[in-house]
């Protein structure tokens, strides 16, 4: 990540603990849930992002790979309903910083997992 600095700053929050959780439980979160964590991702990525999106960011990527939320993400059905509810919420909050760029990795990304 190019500043790493600012995503650690984030309790909760790590690139490696991210790829992980996507890599681990993208089926079963869905393609809302995983493109959404995605543009999160890719717009932290972006130089031009300022600290305070970013943080926003990172704190909504933590929430998802946290091992313990609201809805456990083993629930049936359910379990990834919080995690999108965080990272929508985050999305609206920072989305001046999702570009089309930051749209074209995240819909890469996704499409290698789904399609």
């Amino acid at each position: 990540m190019s500043d790493s600095n600012d995503a650690a700053k984030v309790d909760g929050y790590s690139d490696e603990g991210f790829w992980r959780k996507v890599k681990q439980f993208a089926k079963q979160a869905g393609r809302e849930v995983i493109d959404n964590a995605l543009c999160l991702y890719y717009a932290a990525q972006r130089p031009d992002t300022p600290k305070w999106a970013k943080s926003v960011i990172f704190g909504a990527l933590a929430y998802f790979i946290m091992p313990l939320d609201a809805i456990p993400d083993l629930t049936p059905v359910v379990g990834f309903s919080d995690d999108l509810g965080a990272l929508a919420a985050a999305l609206a909050m920072v989305s001046m910083y999702v570009n089309d760029e930051v749209n074209r990795q995240a819909a890469e990304k996704t499409s290698a997992w789904f399609d």
